[in-house]
C-alpha cells in the first residue's frame, strides 16, 4: 500500500521545512492511480492545514486523461481539498488548462468562458449535430463571458431542456430555431442556424 508511505515521505519533508523556520508551503501528493490520489489527498488534508496542490499525475491521453483527471480532481474539490490544480495530459499543455478550467465550471468554482450543453441525438435528430456543437464550441471558445448555451437536436424538447440556456439553438428537418431562456427569437433554415446563433450571441453580449 502506497499511500501510507506517501503520507509519511510528505510529512518528513514538513518537519524538515517548518524546522528551518518554513511555513508557506504549498504540498503535492499526486499518483497515476485515481483513488490512491483520491485518498492520500483526503487523509493528508484531515491531518494537516497546509494547501494542497491536486492533481492525477501521468493521467493519459487527452480523452482518457482528461475523464479520470475529472473524476479524481472532482471529488476532492467537492469535499473542499484542494486549492490549486494541474491536468496532466500527454500532448499541447493547452488542453491541460482547458480542461481544469471545465473541471472547476462543472462544480461550479470558476467561471471562465462559456458553458455549451448540447443533447446526445434521439430518432428526431435530422441534422449533423455533432458537427454543429463542433462549430458553436469553436465559435465561442475565446468568449471571457459565463454564458450558458445550448445546442440541441430537435425543436420538440430543445427550448425546454434548456429553458435555462442564455442562448439556444434547437434542429429540425432542413430548419431550427433559435431560442434564449426559452422563448423562440428565430426559426430558420438549416444553413442559416449558425449565422442566425451568431448573430444573437453577438446582441446577447454587446
Amino acid at each position: 500500500d502506497i499511500v501510507p508511505a506517501m503520507l509519511l515521505s510528505a510529512e518528513d519533508q514538513l518537519r524538515l521545512v517548518t524546522e528551518e523556520g518554513c511555513e508557506q508551503v504549498v504540498v503535492s501528493l499526486k499518483s497515476s492511480d485515481v483513488l490512491e490520489t483520491i485518498r492520500v489527498c483526503t487523509e493528508f488534508s484531515s491531518k494537516w492545514d497546509f494547501p494542497l496542490h491536486l492533481g492525477v499525475t501521468e493521467a493519459g491521453s487527452r480523452w482518457r486523461g482528461t475523464i479520470r483527471s475529472a473524476v479524481g480532481l472532482g471529488i476532492l474539490l467537492h469535499q473542499g481539498i484542494g486549492d490549486t490544480i494541474r491536468v496532466s495530459l500527454t500532448g499541447d499543455p493547452v488542453n491541460e488548462v482547458t480542461a481544469a478550467y471545465e473541471i472547476l465550471k462543472a462544480l461550479q468554482l470558476r467561471e471562465k468562458g462559456p458553458v455549451v450543453i448540447s443533447c446526445p441525438t434521439c430518432g428526431r435528430c435530422q441534422l449533423q449535430l455533432e458537427k454543429l456543437v463542433a462549430e458553436v464550441e469553436n465559435m465561442v471558445r475565446d468568449l471571457p463571458y459565463p454564458l450558458h448555451l445550448a445546442v440541441m437536436g430537435c425543436v420538440v424538447n430543445g427550448p425546454g431542456e434548456a429553458s435555462r440556456a442564455d442562448l439556444g439553438l434547437a434542429g429540425g428537418k432542413g430548419e431550427g430555431l433559435i431560442f434564449r431562456e426559452g422563448k423562440i427569437l428565430r426559426k430558420e433554415k438549416e444553413d442559416r442556424l449558425l449565422p442566425a446563433f451568431t448573430e444573437e450571441l453577438k446582441k446577447l453580449i454587446a
